[in-house]
């Protein structure tokens, strides 16, 4: 059976939601923060040595980052679906979208967490890193004004990917990014979604 080890507040949900879509069996292994360090235990370093997640087990190989798994799942299980043909202008837009959540738009997200944390030292950079954000999400958002998904459509491997984000995106505020909020309504609607939650809230 395919294994997701899964650590608390980490970016996991997208793994089990693909997987419930996929309809492909699969049994969540969690781990929990230390809450001083906020580090993973030594327990999913002995999966992945970082310590990161989600991982992904199956048939004997391992695979971490979020976007190689996706990538691979879709590939092994996805039997057409939740990725356009290769070859095509679709392909290339969807490569870009799976790749561009975690490779370009979390970064800000990650900075306004970390900096957050600095207090009084870190405000210098918050208007930086508050533009970033405004930035990167507006992008996003406008991407939207004329679809439903971020590739063709139909849900993709790229909407699972950027689905963390819209949810932070819309979590501040849905006034701001409206399309952002009609696609996080759209996916957390969808029963394989809720399955996921339902299933290990991971």
């Amino acid at each position: 059976m395919i294994e997701i080890h899964h650590l608390n507040e980490s970016r996991s949900r997208r793994i089990t939601w693909l997987l419930e879509e996929l309809g492909e069996a699969y049994q969540v292994i969690s781990y929990q923060r230390d809450p001083k360090t906020r580090l993973a235990p030594p327990e999913l370093q002995a999966i992945h040595p970082l310590g990161k997640a989600p991982v992904l087990r199956d048939e004997g190989q391992v695979f971490f980052e979020s976007g190689a798994i996706i990538e691979y799942l879709v590939r092994r299980y996805g039997k057409g679906r939740f990725a356009p043909a290769i070859d095509t202008a679709d392909y290339n837009r969807y490569l870009q979208f799976l790749h561009y959540a975690e490779g370009s738009a979390m970064l800000p997200l990650m900075l306004k967490l970390y900096v957050g944390r600095l207090g009084e030292a870190g405000v210098p950079l918050h208007p930086r890193i508050e533009s970033e954000l405004q930035n990167h999400l507006g992008f996003l958002d406008r991407e939207l004004e004329q679809r439903d998904y971020f590739v063709g459509n139909d849900l993709t491997g790229a909407d699972v990917q950027l689905s963390f984000v819209a949810q932070v995106a819309v979590r501040g505020g849905r006034d701001a990014f409206p399309n952002l909020a009609r696609f996080v309504d759209t996916i957390e609607a969808r029963p394989a979604y809720q399955r996921a939650i339902a299933a290990s809230g991971a």
